[in-house]
């Protein structure tokens, strides 16, 4: 006799044939269909009268198996690469964290480490290197003191209006450490731009703001440039990527003797300007634009390149429907073209930014970051401490 299963009110038999639907009593009904028949029951007690034969334990181990892959191969697929950053970002983003709240000395089987605490931190903010760190600090004027309260006021506000919205408070004190920090950094500038002297953080923030929206202005035009249609772009796109490949010391050096004045390949347009016994590398500002036009020559084909790639991966039949309405250049740039390409230039300016914090080559082969510490970055500085082992 063929088994009968029954579940959920639904019984299976085989075989038989479709010639009629009766009631079985009890609240049953049978359909007989074809070769097999269906009981619907109204009372269903769910039971299966002859159970299948258990699965062998080899199949249970690759069915296991295989369903423990499934649900672990996003953690697997991602597994390298979370491992190269840990090793080459996190890993040594906290080791200098260590290495700056400790003593670093020299000894006669190598080196050791003294916990030292925020004792570094305190040198560099309040003790013999706040000079060099911070720079010459001035009282503020009183119109420099308003505009700090009122920025202050209006972060104030907005952190109020956050938290009434419904802001968390996570996200809440993120948004007041980074507004204390830049109003800190605000007051800083202006303390030390009006009858002091900055030192190398002021000086490091000049190479990533100005320098870094200088170079991305050029090579955002010349990207532009480029993407039109014309004969020989191809030679320039070559041309404009050239420098990147040129290292920075070298690049140092070809500007070291390009501002030559007096014996440099420009020394007659120097002379014919009158500038022949202008000496540059002794005026903080003179000498900090040679090296921000040296790092800009650089770095200009980098955002030259990428910026190239995002306008042309732009939807030209966009720009062509936009000047049929009567939109003109800039209007078709600001409305079409810059929200397309807005996620390439915020990513190139992340590294640029991140890359001008650690400018070293420039301002030390130009002008060993003289005057004094006019021209002097914060990794300059590091490099200069640990070779005298303060």
């Amino acid at each position: 006799m063929a088994p009968r299963l029954s579940w959920g009110g639904y019984r299976w038999k085989a075989p038989s044939r479709v010639w009629r639907v009766r009631a079985n009593g009890g609240g049953q009904f049978a359909v007989w269909y074809s070769s097999s028949y269906l009981v619907l029951d109204a009372n269903p007690k769910p039971f299966m009268s002859t159970p299948p034969p258990p699965a062998p334990v080899a199949q249970n181990r690759r069915e296991a198996l295989a369903d423990w892959a499934h649900r672990s191969a996003g953690a697997v697929f991602l597994a390298p690469a979370a491992v190269v950053v840990l090793a080459f970002s996190i890993f040594p983003l906290l080791g200098s964290l260590w290495l700056s709240l400790s003593r670093f000395q020299f000894a006669r089987d190598g080196f050791s480490l003294r916990w030292a605490g925020f004792a570094n931190y305190k040198k560099l903010l309040l003790g013999s290197e706040q000079y060099h760190f911070l720079g010459k600090l001035a009282a503020l004027h009183w119109a420099e003191m308003s505009i700090l309260v009122a920025l202050a006021a209006a972060a104030v506000w907005g952190l109020v209006r956050r938290a009434q919205a419904g802001g968390g408070a996570v996200g809440l004190a993120g948004r007041f450490i980074a507004a204390a920090l830049a109003l800190a950094l605000l007051a800083l500038v202006f303390s030390t731009f009006r009858g002091g002297a900055p030192g190398t953080l002021v000086n490091t923030l000049i190479y990533v703001i100005v320098g870094c929206a200088f170079q991305f202005i050029v090579g955002l035009g010349l990207a532009l440039l480029c993407a039109m249609p014309f004969r020989g772009r191809g030679f320039f796109r070559v041309v404009f990527f050239l420098p990147l490949m040129i290292t920075p010391v070298g690049i140092a050096y070809a500007f070291r003797m390009l501002a030559d004045m007096g014996k440099g390949p420009f020394a007659p347009i120097w002379q014919g300007l009158g500038l022949a016994e202008f000496a540059w590398a002794a005026d903080p500002w003179s000498a900090r634009l040679v090296v921000m036009a040296g790092d800009s020559w650089q770095w200009i084909p980098f955002v030259f390149i990428v910026m190239l790639a995002a306008v042309e991966s732009v939807d030209n039949d966009q720009r062509e429907a936009a000047r049929v309405d009567g939109a003109n250049a800039f209007q078709v740039f600001w409305h079409v073209t810059w929200p397309a390409i807005m996620p390439a230039a915020a990513a190139v300016i992340l590294i640029r930014m991140v890359e001008a914090f650690k400018i070293i080559d420039l301002p030390n082969v130009l002008t060993n970051g003289g005057p004094g510490v006019a021209t002097e970055s914060i990794a300059l500085q590091a490099y200069a401490t640990w070779r005298a082992l303060n």
